[in-house]
């Protein structure tokens, strides 16, 4: 009887110990302790990065007259040249059934002229001993004329099909020349490549590509959303992505009047003229991206875009402020612009409200049922 006595009290008190142990387990659970701020005074800006590239603000395409063949390079990229001065020198290089046809028409030519002189230098004689008046012979002498003229035509036309010009315009026509002063970008041909002439139905060939590298312009695409928010002049700061810890002045210049559907977006190209400077040398095709304030307030009321929430069926804004010891009602609000990481209050707060840092997180505990974190 003893041992179930004292069994029975070891029972009694194990379960007391249990309940209280349980006890202050389930009432031990802290309780989150949400932080306030206080709406602040401060200035917000609206701004936007444009990528694009800086290029010179012309670039010229130096092409040849004639068709033929490179003869000699006197030019390096990155030279710099003068209007005038020579780049390159082409060899010509006729076309047989040309060549052979001027050749022919020139023989015929001749043919008629030497038919026209005897019959000038009979009627000549005539006319002088006055057999025959002075309208046939005047008649006689025109067609001698004409036939001098189609051998000379003759004669310039085959000139001009072996050496690419007549007379004295040939080095005119060979040796290409800078019609720009500036520095030389690209030459995308070689001694001994073959180039085309420039016409009306053929681009032509381009020898070299010349500009002006102390005029520079960044060219770049914005949105449809932003396009409406620009204005011609605007201030622009670029930063180039080959020079670190270096940005240049710009000032917007071209707004595209028509956009291009790229991906999905309409995307409208601008362009901006930038201030270069001399501790700087800008490179032709310089990655770049471009600042741009859209807009800007200065001393507005203003709080952190992370304590801001928003209603799940109206997606209005709204905050919740203190009323009491950890106590918080929702406030409906009217925000402003933005710069992602301010926003301006317009309405429903005072500089006094404390509101609550609503996205302050409780660390799970283990063999808790729920595995998000709980968030209010």
């Amino acid at each position: 009887m003893k041992i179930l006595k004292y069994i029975g009290i070891t029972l009694l008190i194990l379960g007391s110990l249990f309940a209280a142990a349980y006890f202050i387990k389930t009432n031990n659970k802290s309780v989150i302790s949400y932080e306030t701020k206080t709406p602040f005074i401060t200035s917000i800006e609206n701004k936007t990065v444009v990528t694009g590239k800086v290029i010179p603000e012309d670039e010229v395409e130096i092409k040849p007259q004639i068709q033929g063949i490179i003869e000699t390079i006197f030019v390096e990229e990155g030279d710099l040249v003068n209007t005038g001065d020579l780049l390159a020198k082409i060899k010509v290089v006729p076309n047989e059934q040309n060549l052979n046809s001027a050749k022919g028409r020139l023989e015929n030519a001749k043919i008629v002229l030497k038919n026209s002189e005897v019959e000038y230098n009979r009627n000549k004689d005539l006319f002088e001993k006055g057999i025959i008046s002075k309208r046939d012979f005047e008649n006689v002498k025109l067609q001698y004329d004409q036939a001098i003229q189609n051998v000379e035509n003759s004669t310039a036309d085959l000139q001009i099909i072996r050496l690419g010009s007549a007379g004295g315009a040939a080095s005119a026509n060979t040796n290409i020349r800078a019609t720009v002063p500036g520095t030389v970008l690209e030459i995308p041909v070689e001694e001994g490549f073959q180039v085309i002439a420039s016409n009306s139905f053929n681009a032509g060939t381009t020898i070299a590509t010349i500009a002006d590298l102390n005029k520079m312009i960044f060219e770049g695409k914005v949105d449809e959303a932003e396009v409406g928010k620009l204005t011609v002049g605007m201030p622009l700061e670029v930063n180039l992505g080959a020079i670190e810890d270096q940005s240049l002045a710009a000032k917007l210049k071209f707004i595209a009047p028509k956009g291009n559907e790229e991906q999905g977006a309409v995307q409208f190209i601008i362009e901006a003229d930038l201030f270069l400077n001399d501790s700087i040398f800008i490179r032709a095709g310089y990655s770049a991206n471009a600042s741009l304030v859209l807009e800007r307030k200065d001393s507005i009321m203003a709080i952190p875009e992370s304590i801001l929430q928003f209603d799940r069926e109206t997606e209005k804004p709204y905050v919740e402020i203190e009323i009491g010891d950890q106590k918080f009602e929702r406030k409906d609000i009217e925000v402003g612009i933005s710069d992602g990481i301010n926003v301006e209050i317009l309405s429903g707060l005072t500089l006094e409200d404390k509101i609550k840092v609503w996205n302050k997180t409780e660390p799970l505990k283990k063999g808790d049922e729920n595995t998000e974190t709980r968030n209010r």
